[in-house]
């Protein structure tokens, strides 16, 4: 759209499911296959105080992909404001042809949906599919079938795509078609599987079913807030002494603890991917600057993937668990990574 015309009816999607799902995964590969010609954005919000998933979509691609974070939580707490304020932010900005949303998998879609409702109703959104992933695999652990985030995020969806299905046995597609078939799953009849989340872009054509109403617009779920709610120290703060900041954060049974190091700071790659490698959270994710170029690490469930990435502003990590772990002894172990050169 022409500089300084209003911006209208911008095509966006939700695209949402559990943690480790392999949201950030699928959106980047929508990123390597949007049309040359269009201008793309992205709005990711992380359970964690660091923000991680940006620095794993790659560098921003001037004039093509931009991308913003909103770290700590859910952000559509507080009325929405976080996300208010960084979806105005990344729209001035790019001025997108395509917006996609990526919320935590630890928060509640619904309630991002509502968010959008003003600008869906200012004309400034076109809201179309909301895209849940699932492992078909979950559907055998009861934490997930507790889970109320778990089930939301399939009640909002209007497609499921079942990520990761070259790891399933026998039965397991089945167990989750049925599972929906039960629930009352509008979208249980266009169940589609994919390996390593590639979504197929045609797929973000299609309509949604969201409607906002004024129960959604004046009642809010409890969400996970941050144990506190530090000053983000991305260019707002000189880096201190030690070299790294330290962030927490706690919530919807799910504990993290994220380090954003010092730029000037380089890491020993094999140290660190053995560290990684042997850590046995249930989620760990990170960017790293080591002395072969810059890296991303995605651990989910004992299984690590590593990209080579093409720059990075800092080198940052967020660990998520159901136990809150000795983030002290955690970041000793980070620091004894670090290149002696």
């Amino acid at each position: 759209m022409p500089a300084g015309a209003p911006i209208s009816n911008v095509p966006a999607n939700v695209i949402t499911g559990f943690l480790g799902v392999g949201k950030t995964t699928a959106i980047r590969h929508l990123l390597q296959s949007k049309p040359r010609d269009e201008r793309w954005a992205v709005l990711v919000n992380e359970f964690g105080e660091v923000g991680v998933d940006g620095g794993l979509f790659g560098a921003e691609k001037d004039g093509e992909v931009f991308i913003r974070e909103v770290p700590g939580g859910c952000m559509c707490c507080a009325a929405g404001l976080p996300m208010q304020v960084a979806l105005n932010q990344l729209l001035a900005r790019a001025r997108p042809q395509r917006l996609l949303i990526e919320p935590t998998g630890l928060g509640h879609p619904r309630e991002v949906l509502a968010a959008l409702a003003d600008a869906v109703r200012a004309g400034v959104l076109d809201l179309r599919a909301t895209v849940t992933l699932v492992d078909a695999r979950s559907l055998e652990d009861e934490r997930y079938l507790r889970s109320e985030t778990f089930q939301q995020q399939l009640a909002v969806a209007d497609m499921v795509v079942a990520n990761k299905s070259d790891l399933y046995r026998p039965g397991d597609l089945q167990n989750l078609q049925r599972f929906l078939e039960y629930s009352g799953n509008a979208a249980a009849a266009s169940v589609q599987t994919v390996e390593q989340g590639r979504i197929d872009p045609d797929w973000l054509q299609g309509p949604s079913r969201f409607r906002a109403t004024a129960e959604h617009d004046a009642q809010r779920l409890p969400q996970a807030h941050s144990a506190h709610t530090p000053a983000s120290p991305d260019g707002e703060e000189p880096w201190p002494a030690c070299g790294f900041h330290r962030l927490e954060n706690s919530g919807e049974g799910y504990h993290s603890c994220g380090w954003l190091f010092d730029p000037a700071l380089t890491f020993d790659y094999q140290r660190l991917f053995s560290l990684i490698s042997g850590a046995g959270a249930e989620r760990l994710k990170g960017v790293f600057i080591t002395e072969r170029g810059v890296f991303g690490f995605n651990k989910v469930d004992a299984v690590l993937s590593v990209m080579e990435l093409d720059d990075t502003l800092d080198s940052r990590v967020e660990v998520i668990d159901r136990t809150r772990r000795d983030w002290d002894a955690m970041e000793s172990d980070w620091l004894n990574t670090l290149s002696s050169d």
